[in-house]
Parts: structure tokens; sequence; C-alpha cells
């Protein structure tokens, strides 16, 4: 990585604020509720990345999904695009990008873009899956033969990571391929382009990429959010395999964590979840949609398959009373040792979304400007 070992790490690293047990940071999936269109889904977006970077929350990332039509994250670099000009200091990145659906060329074109943009302040988070069903998959990638084994990922996150550095070796078929903006500009007649390149993550909800995260000295982040039964073997095996690198001297390891509050007893943050949730079933049974209203929810007959679902869905979601989320953090993070939470808000409603942050922020004693 073309930065110094330091500089890289305070990057990666950040400061956990007031009382709050880590840093804080927030994952955004643009969800779009029923009656509401993706511009507002856009617009709140907007809202709480200016309110996380008044309230000291470290980073605020976004995810590609595809096909479903209650998340409008589809292209996050856009997204970041947009962010980007409506933040100052907020570290802005990809929650994450899923390499098998792109050209690493692509990737290292796009995330230069937005380095040039809001320099020393983008993380480029990669992930395996495809954000999507298979069909889809294969829509993205032109081809019907989806693969996302060891041996395909590996060599991806290589070549991309080379074209970030632009140290191909000579007599490389691509060694004289340039990522622009990138490094090239810094070192050609006259260039005098900051050579700094978007410190990459590695995305998980299993062991594979903990493991390689690991073995490359690499920053990890889990997706405790819906893959909670795996967070702390995870982990666990993300530490055992580390070995440190230029980008890391020890583990770093943040979780995706759903937590949402309300001003109420959590009554209101129950009917939120139980929204969220019933849009999960829906999903998860080839039936995508915007995410339903509460009301809707409520009136909804749910059949005993259905019931398990939401019960182990929303085991995993913290939600209720400012107080009772505050104290479900807390708990998650001692129990998994997580160097950082990255908290997601999924609820029908963009002002609950919203004034959840709030919630937590002034729960902690976060910064106020």
């Amino acid at each position: 990585m073309p930065a110094n070992h330091d500089e890289s790490q305070d990057e990666i690293r950040g400061v956990a604020h007031g009382s709050a047990p880590t840093p804080l940071s927030v994952l955004d999936l643009v969800t779009v509720g029923a009656g509401r269109t993706a511009t507002q889904a856009l617009r709140t977006s907007v809202d709480i990345a200016r309110l996380a970077e008044r309230r000291g929350f470290h980073r605020y990332w976004v995810a590609e999904h595809h096909s479903m039509p209650g998340v409008a994250s589809s292209s996050p670099a856009v997204i970041l695009a947009h962010l980007a000009a409506h933040t100052d200091r907020i570290r802005l990145g990809s929650g994450g990008v899923m390499l098998p659906n792109h050209a690493p060329l692509v990737i290292a074109e796009q995330f230069g873009t937005l380095e040039a943009m809001a320099p020393h302040r983008v993380d480029l988070g990669l992930g395996r899956a495809p954000g999507t069903d298979g069909a889809t998959a294969a829509a993205l990638r032109r081809t019907d033969r989806l693969n996302e084994g060891a041996d395909d990922f590996p060599q991806q996150l290589a070549e991309l990571t080379r074209f970030l550095d632009d140290d191909f070796p000579d007599g490389h078929h691509y060694a004289r391929i340039h990522a622009v903006p990138g490094p090239v500009q810094a070192t050609s007649p006259g260039g005098v382009q900051d050579p700094h390149r978007p410190p990459i993550w590695l995305l998980g909800s299993s062991g594979f990429s903990a493991r390689l995260a690991g073995v490359l000295g690499l920053p990890f982040a889990f997706a405790h959010h819906f893959s909670a039964q795996n967070t702390i073997p995870a982990l666990d095996l993300y530490r055992e395999s580390f070995q440190p690198s230029e980008v890391l001297d020890k583990p770093y390891a943040l979780i995706g964590v759903s937590a949402l509050a309300t001003d109420d007893d959590g009554t209101e943050a129950r009917r939120q979840v139980l929204a969220a949730a019933l849009n999960m079933v829906r999903l998860r049974t080839g039936r995508p949609g915007l995410v339903p209203t509460p009301e809707e929810a409520e009136a909804h007959v749910f059949n005993e398959m259905e019931q398990d679902f939401i019960r182990s869905w929303n085991s995993n979601v913290i939600h209720g009373a400012v107080d009772e989320v505050r104290s479900g953090l807390d708990d998650l993070q001692k129990r998994t040792g997580a160097d950082e939470l990255m908290l997601t808000a999924n609820a029908h409603s963009g002002d609950i979304r919203l004034r959840s942050y709030e919630l937590i922020a002034d729960a902690y004693g976060l910064p106020t400007a």
C-alpha cells in the first residue's frame, strides 16, 4: 500500500468517543419503505451521514445489493460520491462492493475517483457473495458460470490490489495498464498526484474471508447482523490467522449490528423491527419488495415457519428503548471483542432510522458538533 504504516493504521483504527466501548460507525442499506421513493431514501442517507459526521461516528458504509425493491444501494460508488459532496470528514466506504460482480480494473478506477474526490476518507470493503440471487448475478456478470470459490476470489483480490497500487511486474500482460485516477499520475512527468489509495477491507459472513483477511494482514468486517451464529468463530479464526502486514500490525475487526432505538419504551422499535423482519421473510421466500409499514406487518398472519424465522431473526436485532439498546451493544462488544461496532438501523421510516442514530449518540455522550 503506497502509504506509510502509521498512516494506514490511523485510517483503519477509529477512536471511541464518549462512553462508547469502541468506535461507532454506520452501515446504510438505503432502505425504501412502502409509499416512499428511492429519492426519499437517498435523501435520508444524506441526513444520516451528516448526523453521523457531526456526532463523531467513525465511518459510513453502503452495501451493494441488486434486484431488491426495498434496498436502493445497487451502486455504492455512485452513492459514496453523492455522500462525499455532502460531508467533510467522516470516512466513506463500501460494506461492500461484491468483487465477483465487477472487473477489478473498474473497481480500481471507481475508488481511485472517489479517493480523488474525498482524499484520505475512502474505504474499499470487498465481499465474495453476489449481493443478490443467482439469476441476477448471472445477468450482472453476463455469464451463467458463477464462481465464488476459494480459487477465484484471492486471484481477483490480488489483481485489484495491483491495479490500486499500480505495481504489476514487468512482463505481466497488465503491466502497461493503469487505473486512473491512481498512483501512475504521481510518477508521470510533472505528476503531483497523491499516491495514497483507499485501504482494503475484507467482508464476510463465514470463515473464508476471515482466514484470508488474517493471512493477508487486512482489516476484517463481519456481517453479524445476518450471520450472528458465525460471529465468534469467524473472529477467532481471523485473529488466529492474522499475520502482521504493511497495513496492520495486529488484527482489527468490526462487526455489523442491527440496532434500532426509539424515544418511547421500545414499542415503536418493536413495530418497526417487525416490519423489517416481514420484509426479510418475503426476500428469503423469493418475494422481495418494499419494506412494509408497521401497520401491514401487524395485520399480517404469520404461519408457523414465518414465526420461527421472525423469532430467530429478531433475536439478533438490538432494539427497544435507548437504554436497552445501549446495554445490548455493550454486551455484544464484550462477548465478541469487536474493535468497532457498525450499526445498521432497518425500519420502514427514514425519520425513525435517523432518530435512532441520534438517540444512540446521546446515550454514549458522543460529540454534538
